[in-house]
């Protein structure tokens, strides 16, 4: 679109009609559509009346759209359309305007739009993608909105035209991993090791057929001798300074555990930096990424004593069950899904996974039991999170990739003083019917976060958690 500075012509306005689902992910996906208009078909109202009550995250979503169109309901008749710039900075954070500074409208469709025959059946998505056809057929640029994707399917077959909520997603295909490679002279890595310490710009002028992409704070570098391809090194940048400095593998076991490739080296060297507060890991199965998380988490907590206590916690992603469904308190009914947490824990605490820790002669359930009695060790459902403070805990947030962009934001503006936090999840891997690999709370906290001089990211590419599990992970 052309930019000028009188108002903007009626033709360019676009009318976005958005499905109940954008609102559930986003409340303040109203205010993202800059000059263009927005229209709520009355069902999605009606959808998010069902969806309000409870304390899950949807519902709280479907509260906030609720309030949102009840301030604009004052500022004018939703019916007719109101001007969303009218609200000011109350509109939300996420709020964006067009050129020179014009807002769209917000508008309410209350009319039963016919549907044509292929959505004939009174169904709740026929009623939305009805609204939206009824716009194109009047010769407006109408937008069907939606992330769900049989909507987006049948909306297209009407010729509508259909878009996915782009909002707060990343490109995937692009996704930071947290580490490059040069190929350099042997002498420079060994210089590294030795002085402890290697200028960013004699790399680069060492590797000029390299990519040239800029290396990010904490961002690792696999470096490789240009004629001795048996003879390597592992470095970091350190913070926002110009150097790198050397990365190696621990010497001895972390809780039991000894990193078995390069990327797992490079977590646990992240994990480990007491200056480094925010800690992301993404990897398939088996990769390790909960493992080295609650590895670290326990030698800063029980050994090093860095922290007062380790807090894991996980996204409740029932298959179509809420933890209130199961029979018990609030321990008992955690037991259910936090099981895969509890494995690794009894690895850890065992003799197998690290050693004789103790002199007593505790079983793995009764150390863990004493842990928690102790309040050293606690293991929360994220439901339960909300409204806290959180100060001076490693924390490991797993699963993460089943959390909202929102969800991952309200988590780390829990995190008080002193406390590091870790999100680990594999983004392959969704329970959450409203997110995918682009849109889920683990990718953006990855590509908005990184460069930042208190936050490290790796992508952990090896399955090592059996010979079985590698090649299943490969070849299924």
């Amino acid at each position: 679109m052309a930019e000028t500075n009188g108002p903007v012509v009626a033709e360019e306005i676009k009318h976005f009609v958005l499905d109940t689902n954008v609102l559930l992910y986003n409340p303040d996906a109203l205010f993202v559509f800059k000059e263009h208009d927005v229209v709520i078909p009355f069902t999605v109202i009606e959808e998010l009346d069902k969806m309000k009550k409870g304390e899950t995250e949807l519902a709280r979503n479907a509260r906030q759209a609720i309030r949102h169109l009840d301030r604009l309901r004052q500022a004018g008749g939703l019916t007719e359309g109101v001007d969303w710039g009218a609200l000011g900075v109350r509109a939300g954070q996420g709020a964006s305007v067009g050129q020179n500074g014009h807002t769209g409208s917000i508008r309410v469709e209350v009319s039963d739009a016919k549907r044509p025959d292929a959505i004939e059946e009174n169904l709740p998505d026929n009623r939305i993608i009805a609204v939206a056809w009824r716009l194109m057929r009047e010769g407006k640029r109408a937008v069907f909105v939606s992330n769900d994707l049989a909507a987006r399917i049948k909306s297209d077959a009407l010729g509508i035209t259909t878009e996915d909520f782009q909002n707060q997603k990343v490109d995937t295909s692009r996704l930071y991993v947290g580490y490059q490679t040069a190929s350099i002279p042997g002498e420079m890595i060994d210089e590294l090791y030795k002085e402890r310490m290697l200028p960013i710009g004699r790399v680069r002028e060492a590797a000029p057929e390299e990519d040239d992409e800029e290396l990010l704070p904490n961002e690792f570098l696999i470096l490789k001798d240009d004629q001795d391809e048996a003879h390597s090194g592992l470095g970091r940048r350190l913070a926002d300074t110009d150097q790198i400095i050397p990365v190696a593998a621990p010497r001895k076991p972390i809780s039991g555990v000894l990193a078995r490739n390069v990327q797992q080296t490079m977590a646990l060297d992240l994990l480990l930096d007491d200056e480094i507060r925010l800690v992301t890991l993404l990897g398939s199965a088996g990769t390790g990424k909960t493992l080295l998380a609650m590895a670290a988490g326990m030698a800063k907590v029980f050994t090093e004593e860095r922290y007062d206590k380790l807090l894991v916690a996980r996204p409740i992603m029932p298959m179509g069950r809420d933890i209130g469904y199961l029979p018990g308190d609030k321990d008992e009914k955690l037991t259910a899904w936090m099981q895969p947490i509890f494995d690794n824990l009894s690895y850890l605490l065992s003799t197998r996974g690290a050693g004789v820790q103790s002199a007593e002669s505790h079983s793995t359930e009764q150390r863990i039991e004493r842990l928690i009695a102790d309040r050293k060790l606690v293991l929360e459902p994220l439901t339960y999170i909300r409204g806290r403070s959180i100060p001076h805990q490693f924390m490991v947030v797993d699963e993460a990739q089943n959390l909202t962009p929102h969800e991952v934001k309200t988590i780390a503006s829990r995190v008080g003083d002193g406390t590091k936090l870790v999100l680990t999840g594999d983004i392959g891997q969704i329970d959450n019917p409203y997110l995918d690999s682009a849109s889920n709370g683990l990718s953006y906290a990855v590509e908005k976060m990184k460069g930042l001089a208190i936050v490290g990211h790796v992508t952990l590419a090896k399955s090592e958690r059996s010979e079985l599990a590698s090649l299943a992970a490969e070849r299924l």
